[in-house]
Parts: C-alpha cells; sequence; structure tokens
C-alpha cells in the first residue's frame, strides 16, 4: 500500500497544502492511500469544484448521487467517493463508519468467474457464468447496501431503546422517563430525516431514465472507444455480490456495447431493491413515531384525567369554604361580646342559632354538589 502525500518545506518549517485523505481502489483491487487536494481529484475524474463540493465534510449536503461524463459523485452521508468506470476514490478510509465499506469494496470488487467463486461443492443453475455487472455497478451496490444495512441498524438500536422507555414512561410518568423520551423522540426525528433523504434520492433517479443512463460510464466509455471481441472491456466481467437483484435477463442487455442507450433496466432493479429497503427503515420509524405519538396521547388523556380530579376537589373544597363561611358569619355575629336588649332572659337563643346555621351551611354544601353532578361538573 503506496502513500503519496504532497508537503511545501523550507528550511525548519514544514507547510502542507489543504489535502484530505483518500483511498484509490481500482478493478483489480490495488490500493492506494493519496493525501491530495481537490484540484489533483477534479483534474483526476475531470468533474467541477460544484461537484466536489458536495463531498466536503464541511457542509450541509443532503445525500445524493449524480452522474457525470466519466464518473458517479455519491455522497451518502459518511460514505462520499467518487466512481469511474475502472477506480474508485473513497475519502476518509480510516473512519470507522468507512473502514467497513472499504473491507466490502475489496471482497467485492475483484473480477472473479463464478466458477472459481464456488465453494463447498455447492452447485447452482448459474455454474460457468458470470456476473456481467459494470464495474461502477459493483461499486455503487456496496455504498447503497453500506448505507441502507448502516440505517437499518441504527433504526434497530432505536427500536431496541424506545420501546421499553415507553412502556416505563405508560406505567409510571416521571421527569426521568419523560426525559429519556424526550432524547429517543429527537434522535428518531434526526434519522428519520437521513433515512428520508436517500430515499428521496433513489426515488429521484429511479423517476429518471436520463439520470439512470448517465450512471453507466462503462457504455459510455465504450461508446466513445469502441474495442475488438478479444479486446472486450474489462468491466463484461464481474464479481458475484451477495444479495444482488440484477436478473441475468437484463444483464444480457449490457454485453452488446451497441445495444439501447437507453436501457436503464439493470441499474433500475438495482435501484428498486436497496429502495425497497430503504423505504422499510422508513416504515419501521414510521411506526415507531405512530407508537411515540400514541403514547403521548395516552399521557395526555391521563393528565386530563389528573386535571379533571384536580377541580373537581377544588370545587368541593370551595363549595365547603362558602357554606363554613356563611356558618362563621352567622355564628360571629351572635358571639361578639355586645350587650343585645333581646338577648336578656333569652340564652337559648345562641344555640339556636348555631344550630340552625350549621344545618343551613350543610344542605347548602348538598345543594351545590348535587346541582354540580346533575349538569356533569363532577362524577357520580
Amino acid at each position: 500500500m503506496t502513500e503519496m502525500t504532497e508537503v511545501e518545506g523550507g528550511g525548519m518549517t514544514v507547510k502542507k497544502k489543504n489535502t484530505r485523505s483518500w483511498i484509490l481502489i481500482d478493478s483489480n483491487v490495488n490500493e492506494t492511500i493519496m493525501d491530495i487536494d481537490k484540484y489533483a481529484i477534479m483534474h483526476r475524474v475531470q468533474i467541477h469544484a460544484r461537484d466536489l463540493r458536495i463531498l466536503d465534510p464541511l457542509l450541509s449536503y443532503p445525500s445524493t448521487i449524480l452522474g457525470r461524463e466519466r464518473a458517479i459523485v455519491l455522497n451518502l452521508e459518511h460514505i462520499k467517493a467518487i466512481v469511474t468506470a475502472e477506480e474508485v476514490l473513497l475519502r476518509d478510509p480510516s473512519d470507522d463508519n468507512v473502514i467497513p465499506v472499504v473491507e466490502e469494496l475489496r471482497r467485492r470488487l475483484p473480477v472473479i468467474n463464478a466458477n472459481q467463486g464456488e465453494l463447498g461443492g455447492q452447485n447452482d443453475a448459474e455454474t460457468g457464468e458470470e456476473d456481467e455487472s459494470p464495474f461502477e455497478f459493483r461499486a455503487l451496490e456496496v455504498f447503497l447496501e453500506a448505507i441502507c444495512s448502516f440505517h437499518a441498524a441504527r433504526t434497530t438500536e432505536l427500536e431496541t431503546d424506545a420501546y421499553p422507555a415507553l412502556d416505563e414512561l405508560t406505567s409510571k410518568i416521571s421527569s426521568r422517563n419523560l426525559d429519556r423520551v424526550r432524547k429517543l423522540k429527537s434522535a428518531m426525528t434526526r434519522l428519520t430525516a437521513r433515512v428520508q433523504k436517500v430515499r428521496d434520492e433513489l426515488e429521484r433517479l429511479l423517476d429518471d431514465d436520463d439520470d439512470m443512463a448517465d450512471l453507466y460510464l462503462s457504455r459510455k466509455l465504450s461508446s466513445a472507444s469502441p474495442v475488438s471481441g478479444s479486446g472486450a472491456a474489462s468491466w463484461f466481467l464481474g464479481s458475484p455480490t451477495i444479495g444482488s437483484k440484477i436478473s441475468r435477463a437484463s444483464r444480457a442487455s449490457v454485453m452488446t456495447v451497441h445495444g439501447d442507450e437507453n436501457d436503464v433496466e439493470e441499474l433500475e432493479m438495482l435501484l428498486e431493491a436497496y429502495f425497497m429497503q430503504i423505504d422499510g427503515t422508513l416504515n419501521k420509524l414510521t411506526s415507531l413515531r405512530e407508537y411515540i405519538d400514541d403514547t403521548e396521547d395516552y399521557i395526555n388523556i391521563q393528565l386530563d384525567n389528573h386535571r379533571n380530579q384536580l377541580i373537581q376537589l377544588e370545587l368541593f373544597l370551595s363549595s365547603g369554604t362558602v357554606c363554613m363561611s356563611i356558618y362563621a358569619l352567622v355564628t360571629g355575629i351572635f358571639g361578639m361580646n355586645i350587650p343585645y336588649t333581646w338577648n336578656e332572659d333569652h340564652g337559648y337563643v345562641f344555640k339556636w342559632v348555631v344550630i340552625l346555621s350549621g344545618a343551613f351551611s350543610a344542605v347548602l354544601f348538598l345543594l351545590i354538589v348535587s346541582y354540580a353532578r346533575l349538569k356533569g361538573l363532577v362524577g357520580s
């Protein structure tokens, strides 16, 4: 593995250019680690600066798959790559999320005859045949499978954490459980947006045959530089890929170099397979969102019920306070130490005033409660 680094130095100081780490893998799986600037990349694959800007991690661009004359530019979150008809340029190969992608490229990019790939005496109907997928499609399939598997794994982890947390919140409403669900909902919202961008990009490609035709780099290269039968293009051979949804009938059309250039059936089937996979992941996230919404509705119903119970309690207390105020007013008036002419020789009057005012207050309280129940203001 060779490392290419461009350094400018003078005297005791060493000054590096603004370079980025890339790994180059060709059709023979020869690898080269390169630290080169964007101008060298643009000159090598012949793309414009605006296309390369999509791969800048400092800029926020949505997931994008662009077909250019001699290259495919891919920005699938952590997977930032440029694919030509003969080589793959992948950015930041030392990233933890990119290392598995590099390993998969090493395994699936080599041109291997299906007879050689047969192990353990396994026999199938395709023995002796070859995977005619172009080099760029094999690389594209690796990237699509990697991003779909990445999102599927993140979704599974989120589901594993979210459903128990929601059930716990349903059984016990507490600040800790509410904060935990809030964080999970925020993570789900971010993940849903990322999955939606990948899905929208695949849907955009599937809806436009011209964009899909632009991704046939080997076909365009063969049309520009036709070769004879003995010197057939190297993309006629390919390695069998796991989970490939490409049929032999669609591949047969690619074997004809001068065939219908509007035939995009092979790529369409490839994109549809991963579109269905990413759409299934999005459906899982949608189901999780609905479950969260249902849980929130249930929590709101519980809180509304508790609020109604507090209102009923407040009504009882307010009614009792009013009745007790009337009782306290009457007893207070008759209990004041003020001489009354009618109070002389009539001491029994105070006793009856206390009894009658207490009975009146109790009856008034019962009347208020009965009226509230009659109007449905409190439960029965």
